[in-house]
C-alpha cells in the first residue's frame, strides 16, 4: 500500500454538462412548482426524476474512478476523498438555509415563526453533518429530514451508496452486480406503478415510506451506472452534449402522463426513464467528445456549478415560494421574479464554487491525507 497521493482521473467532459443541466432543470421545476396544486399540473413536470439521473451518474463516476484504485487506497482513504469532494456544500447549503430560514415564514409555513432560535440552531448543527432528523423535530412543517435545505436529502443517500460501494458493490462480481441490479429494477418499477401519487417522488421523511423510496430511488439507478462503467465498450458519439443534453431536457420537461384516473400510466413513464433512458444517456454522453474550446468551456463551466446550483438553490426557492403563497400576484410579475429567483440561485452556486468550495477543497485536499 503506498502512500503516494493517487492522481485524479479524466473527466467525462460531457457527463459533466449534462449533471448541469440537470441541475439547472431541477432549479427551474422547483420555482415552477411554487405554482402548482398537485403533481398533475407541475410545470417542468419530471424535474424530479433529475435525482435519479444524478444517481445513475454517481455510480458511473464511482466505478470509473475508483474500481482499479483498490490496491492502492485505503477505504479510510476513499471516504476521505468523497468527504472533501461533498462536504463542504453540505456545509454552505445549510449555512444559507439557516441565514434565510426566518425570511419565510408567513401562512404556508406557520411554524417557521414560532420556532425558538435555538432550536434553528440545533437543527443548524445537525445539519451541518448531514445526519437526518426525525419528524419530532420538524422546524417547518414538511417533515423533511433537512428542513433548512430540502435536496439534503439526495446527498444522505449519496453517502449511503458510497459506504455501501466501499463495503460490499466494489468486491461483487459483474454477474452479480447485474443480478441485484435486475432486481432493483423490478423494485423501481413497483413502487411506480404502485405508487398513490403515480410517480416516484419521495424520500426525503424520515419515516418508513419516505425511506423505502428513498432507497428504492438510489439502488437501481446507482447499481446501473457501477455496472455501465464495467461493461460497456465506448464508442465516440458525434455531438453528444447537444443530443444528450436535448434528451435530458424532454425527459424531465415532459407534461404528466394520464391523469388522476390513471396514476399508473405516469409510473411506468417514470419507470423506464430511469431504467431505460437514463443509462442510454450516460452511455452516450460517456463516448462523446468535446471539440472546441467553446463546447468545453460550457461543460466545464456546468459541471462545475451542478453541485453548488442544486445544493444552495433550495432555500432561495422557499423564499420564493412562501411569497407566492402570500401574494398570488399576476403571471407576468410571477415570471419576473422567478427570472430572479433562478439569475440569484445561479449567482449564488458560482460565489460558492469561486470563493468557498474551490479554495477549501484544495486546502482540504492538501491537509488531509487521501490514501
Amino acid at each position: 500500500m503506498t502512500n503516494t497521493p493517487l492522481p485524479s482521473k479524466p473527466h467525462y467532459q460531457v457527463l459533466d454538462g449534462l449533471r448541469g443541466v440537470a441541475s439547472m432543470m431541477v432549479v427551474l421545476m422547483h420555482v415552477c412548482e411554487a405554482h402548482a396544486t398537485s403533481h398533475l399540473d407541475m410545470f417542468i413536470n419530471h424535474g424530479y426524476l433529475a435525482v435519479d439521473f444524478f444517481f445513475v451518474l454517481s455510480g458511473f463516476v464511482i466505478g470509473y474512478a475508483y474500481d482499479d484504485r483498490w490496491g492502492r487506497m485505503r477505504t479510510g482513504g476513499f471516504f476521505r476523498r468523497r468527504l472533501i469532494r461533498l462536504h463542504p456544500m453540505v456545509v454552505a447549503g445549510m449555512i444559507v438555509g439557516a441565514l434565510l430560514f426566518y425570511s419565510q415564514a408567513g401562512t404556508l409555513w406557520p411554524m417557521i415563526s414560532e420556532t425558538p432560535f435555538w432550536k434553528m440552531l440545533l437543527v443548524t448543527v445537525i445539519g451541518l453533518t448531514l445526519v437526518p432528523i426525525p419528524s419530532s423535530m420538524d422546524i417547518r412543517g414538511w417533515h423533511e429530514m433537512h428542513p433548512l435545505n430540502g435536496p439534503a436529502w439526495s446527498l444522505f443517500f449519496e453517502y449511503a451508496a458510497n459506504i455501501l460501494y466501499a463495503f460490499v458493490l466494489r468486491k461483487l462480481p459483474d454477474l452479480v452486480l447485474g443480478i441485484l441490479t435486475a432486481i432493483a429494477a423490478l423494485a423501481l418499477i413497483q413502487l411506480a406503478v404502485t405508487s398513490q401519487s403515480g410517480d416516484l417522488i419521495g424520500g426525503w421523511s424520515l419515516d418508513a415510506p419516505q425511506l423505502r423510496i428513498g432507497i428504492t430511488r438510489l439502488l437501481y439507478p446507482f447499481l446501473a451506472g457501477l455496472l455501465l462503467s464495467r461493461i460497456i465498450r465506448l464508442k465516440k458519439i458525434p455531438s453528444a452534449f447537444t443530443w444528450c443534453s436535448l434528451l435530458t431536457v424532454l425527459v424531465l420537461a415532459m407534461p404528466r402522463i394520464g391523469g388522476a384516473d390513471t396514476l399508473w400510466m405516469n409510473g411506468w413513464y417514470d419507470a423506464l426513464s430511469v431504467i431505460l433512458l437514463f443509462p442510454l444517456i450516460v452511455f452516450l454522453g460517456a463516448g462523446g467528445e468535446i471539440k472546441g474550446k467553446t463546447a468545453t468551456a460550457v461543460c466545464r463551466f456546468l459541471g462545475d456549478l451542478s453541485y453548488p446550483l442544486y445544493i444552495t438553490h433550495y432555500p432561495l426557492v422557499y423564499l420564493y415560494t412562501a411569497w407566492v403563497a402570500e401574494h398570488r400576484t399576476e403571471t407576468g410579475m410571477a415570471v419576473v421574479w422567478g427570472i430572479a429567483v433562478v439569475s440569484a440561485a445561479i449567482l449564488l452556486a458560482y460565489a460558492c464554487l469561486r470563493w468557498y468550495d474551490i479554495p477549501v477543497r484544495k486546502w482540504l485536499s492538501k491537509t488531509v491525507r487521501q490514501d
